[in-house]
């Protein structure tokens, strides 16, 4: 693969894995009036990471947080479970060997009551990184 790895491919490989576990995820923020449970992901561009002394940036790394929103508390930390197990495997991006994504931290449950009726939401953040098939 020629050039810097893209992000696009590592959050394309993510929403299949959790698709492939039945949950529904948007990239960025969910749609005007969709009833929860769903994911939110929230990715940052990545970085080439350095693969040797010589400099080859070939390796690949970025964090993603995901937000699991729910109708109610339990909802939203089930949502959480299922996808912190949806990604318990190696991300499949071509040309790429993915690694399996590194679960960081998170944040409490908290109660959104700007929108109505309220939802609940908790956050998990991930690293992902993949090197050269």
């Amino acid at each position: 693969m020629a050039g810097a790895p893209a992000v696009l491919p590592h959050i394309d490989a993510v929403t299949a894995a959790l698709a492939a576990a039945q949950l529904t995820a948007y990239l960025g923020g969910a749609p005007q009036g969709v009833a929860p449970p769903y994911a939110v992901l929230y990715p940052t561009p990545g970085a080439p990471v350095r693969a040797s002394l010589a400099d080859d940036r070939t390796g690949w790394q970025s964090l993603l947080q995901i937000t699991c929103v729910g109708a109610s508390a339990e909802q939203a930390l089930n949502y959480a479970d299922r996808t912190r197990a949806a990604l318990d495997a190696p991300l499949v991006v071509a040309g790429r060997t993915g690694w399996r994504p590194e679960a960081l931290d998170g944040q409490p449950v908290v109660r959104d009551d700007e929108v109505s009726p309220p939802v609940y939401y908790t956050v998990a953040r991930f690293r992902l990184r993949s090197t050269p098939s």
